[in-house]
């Protein structure tokens, strides 16, 4: 038979408190609760409030970074573009030791 609530040991309950607190530091820490309360207070002081609640904090959501695909998007491009600086920094030092096997003088001092 399952105790009351009255019966249950104080004990029992910091584990969840515990969790909790520190789901609320890990919040508060990644500016989580300062951008929702800001979003809030944004919607409370709105002199006409929008018909739907839920798609204006979506919207102000939206405008705090950019979006997810985006920023992958630039991740891909980023990695391409360094795969190809470094195909043509190796294409760059075989051309430059081809060079300077025709031709042993001329490269002498030019050597970057």
């Amino acid at each position: 038979m399952p105790q009351k609530l009255e019966e249950l040991d104080m004990t029992t309950f910091r584990p969840a408190d515990s969790k909790r607190e520190e789901f609320r530091k890990y919040l508060e820490k990644a500016g989580v609760l300062d951008t929702l309360t800001k979003i809030l207070v944004s919607l409370y002081e709105e002199p006409e409030k929008p018909n739907n609640a839920l798609d204006f904090l979506k919207q102000h959501l939206n405008v705090a970074g950019p979006e997810t695909a985006d920023v992958e998007a630039l991740r891909l491009q980023v990695s391409e573009l360094q795969q190809k600086v470094e195909q043509l920094q190796d294409e760059n030092k075989e051309l430059r030791a081809k060079l300077q096997q025709e031709n042993p003088d001329e490269g002498q001092g030019s050597e970057s």
